[in-house]
């Protein structure tokens, strides 16, 4: 392969790669939702590529219906596994998961983490919120999969240095972003591409490949500074 595919990243850094949904909604969208979902003939043409990229991790948000009617099955038969972040909130809601699916997924070896409760900004939040999103929403996901929730994903990509703490010290072992760059493989912060409704395989590994010039990379990191220090 080309030295310059974005398949190839250097030893030590992972390609996280996001989903969000796929094929025709089952719920009303939220304003600007719908750049994220895709046809199945994308997930799958795009599945089938990151077979070949040995640094990709894959990880679904939102807790949509699709994540176990078409992303399960396309994960199972190609062997892949995946992480999904539930959203606690819409657990048994029209078009989203509900705990017999969480379980289904949990089965199949996928792991679970939170999306929080109801895919809100993670900045700014005040006290309450706080706990509704880190600790409430956790804790009905534990009650659902009989075992620990340690990672998160930050709704709308949106957090910052206080939700970061607050993570930190509600012992969340990974935090999962939308900075769209390559990852090092143990960061507790990781950076995602989320997969749009216009991408194909082609696109996401120049995606990929473009974050890895130097111009790029040093707006990712100022950006993600800028997160974090909010």
């Amino acid at each position: 392969m080309p030295e310059s595919d974005g398949r190839h990243v250097p030893t030590g850094t992972t390609v996280n790669i996001c989903f969000h949904g796929i094929g025709e909604p089952r719920r009303d969208l939220e304003p600007g939702e719908e750049r994220y979902w895709i046809r199945p003939d994308q997930f799958h043409a795009i599945l089938d590529d990151l077979l070949s990229w040995p640094a990709a991790r894959i990880s679904f948000d939102d807790g949509n219906l699709s994540d176990v009617r078409i992303g399960l099955p396309g994960l199972t038969t190609r062997g892949l596994s995946a992480e999904f972040f539930v959203l606690a909130g819409r657990l048994g809601t029209a078009g989203s998961l509900d705990a017999d699916d969480v379980r289904e997924l949990q089965g199949h070896g996928m792991t679970i983490g939170t999306h929080g409760m109801h895919h809100r900004s993670w900045r700014g939040m005040d006290e309450q919120t706080t706990y509704d999103e880190l600790v409430a929403a956790r804790y009905r996901l534990v009650e659902v999969v009989q075992q620990d929730v340690t990672t998160a994903a930050c709704p709308l990509g949106q957090y910052d240095r206080r939700a970061l703490g607050e993570l930190r010290r509600l012992g969340y072992t990974a935090v999962f972003t939308s900075d769209r760059r390559p990852a090092k493989r143990t960061a507790w912060l990781q950076p995602r591409f989320s997969v749009r409704r216009d991408d194909t395989p082609a696109t996401l590994r120049a995606a990929v490949e473009a974050s890895r010039g130097w111009p790029r990379r040093i707006r990712g990191e100022l950006v993600s500074v800028a997160k974090r220090w909010r």
